[in-house]
């Protein structure tokens, strides 16, 4: 029996130990989490980091379409642009070897030449620049904001420079730009080395053909890379957007701020309208004297009437319960209102009509007896 008793007992106490181990385990501050970012970003927060120009956005399809479309115009408008130059060239060369070169030959010569450039490269900026806005908006839509440009000091902190210069988004940059010169380099090459049998055939043939053989192969070229950094340029814009979207979450207090900040703290907001009821009760404790009768319950109930030939109906200028009604009593008391008891009508008056509002014709009979009784007990005091 000893024996029993001492390992039962033991067997308690390990048990006890045992669950004080476990709750200290599982026991832990829910309120350690509220910090992590692991919500998603409410409608408010995503307006207004699209207002300070926070979107989605990646500059490799910008990059990619702006190539294409500028190379696809030269391609298009290169034979034009060719005879353009090669048109003023022979120009220059002709008609402007003088004895004497003036500063209205030079004049001449840049006026020229700025009006075959106007001719020459305008098309193609044209045409970068409407690709360029046409993509950012197909991105991004349109959001027209100043914020990025507005001083942040910030950015020429020397600590705040070295701390993005070895962050998650440069590494990320840095190995994209790797993998780009990688792709690139590797294209040029395996072109350059299909291409090498046509560069014998350069010397042989006229000038104006080798230009053109030698644009047809930039051309090529171009396409087959872009090709490839559109594909790069995709994967690209989905890892903007998921860094955007993981950049935006916030955490559990963050929402609760924000509720406070649109809806109002429910403290201040309590606070304002107890002060709103006490100011509103101080208002209704001042119209009482101004009343004809008060309808009470006798003790639970009690309706403040007031009527003259100016009104319509009788009108309730205050009503109560309990504590409320008892106050109205007093109040009526002290002016000397009289005060009638009426259960079923000071029920009634109380849940039909608010302060301020005229009674109802269900209650017109009700109320024109009380009225009566007071009108005729004033005159008997009189």
């Amino acid at each position: 029996m000893g024996c029993t008793k001492i390992f039962s007992a033991s067997c308690l106490s390990f048990n006890e130990v045992r669950i004080r181990h476990l709750n200290t385990i599982t026991t832990f501050d829910l309120q350690l989490f509220a910090g992590e970012k692991t919500e998603e970003a409410t409608p408010k927060r995503k307006e207004e980091a699209r207002k300070k120009g926070q979107v989605a956005k990646s500059m490799e399809i910008n990059s990619v379409f702006v190539i294409v479309a500028a190379f696809f115009t030269l391609k298009v408008i290169g034979s034009y642009i060719f005879d353009e130059l090669a048109g003023y060239m022979k120009f220059v060369f002709s008609n402007l070897i003088v004895d004497d070169f003036t500063i209205t030959t030079v004049q001449h010569v840049f006026i020229g030449f700025a009006i075959i450039f106007l001719k020459t490269a305008l098309p193609v900026m044209c045409v970068i620049l409407v690709t360029a806005l046409s993509i950012n908006f197909a991105q991004v839509g349109f959001n027209f904001t100043m914020e990025p440009l507005i001083p942040n000091f910030d950015k020429i902190n020397p600590l705040s420079g070295f701390g993005r210069l070895f962050s998650k988004r440069s590494l990320v940059e840095l190995f994209k730009s790797l993998l780009k010169i990688a792709i690139i380099g590797g294209f040029v090459y395996r072109f350059m080395m299909k291409q090498t049998k046509q560069v014998p055939t350069l010397i042989s043939v006229e000038l104006i053909d080798s230009l053109h053989l030698t644009a047809s192969l930039i051309l090529d070229l171009v396409f087959n890379i872009s090709t490839v950094l559109f594909i790069m340029a995709v994967f690209d814009y989905m890892y903007q957007w998921w860094e955007n979207q993981e950049s935006m979450k916030m955490s559990k207090e963050d929402i609760k701020q924000e509720f406070k900040q649109a809806e109002g703290d429910p403290q201040i907001k309590g606070k304002i309208k107890a002060r709103q009821r006490a100011m509103a009760m101080q208002r209704m404790m001042q119209d009482v004297p101004k009343a004809d009768v008060v309808v009470t319950n006798p003790t639970h109930f009690a309706v403040a009437l007031k009527y003259d030939q100016n009104m319509l109906a009788p009108v309730v200028v205050a009503k109560g319960q309990n504590l409320i009604a008892q106050k109205i009593k007093e109040i009526a008391k002290d002016h000397k209102v009289i005060i009638v008891e009426n259960k079923m009508l000071a029920r009634a008056l109380y849940a039909a009509v608010e302060i301020s509002h005229p009674v109802p014709h269900e209650l017109y009979q009700a109320v024109a007896e009380v009225l009566a009784y007071v009108y005729k007990l004033k005159k008997r005091l009189s």
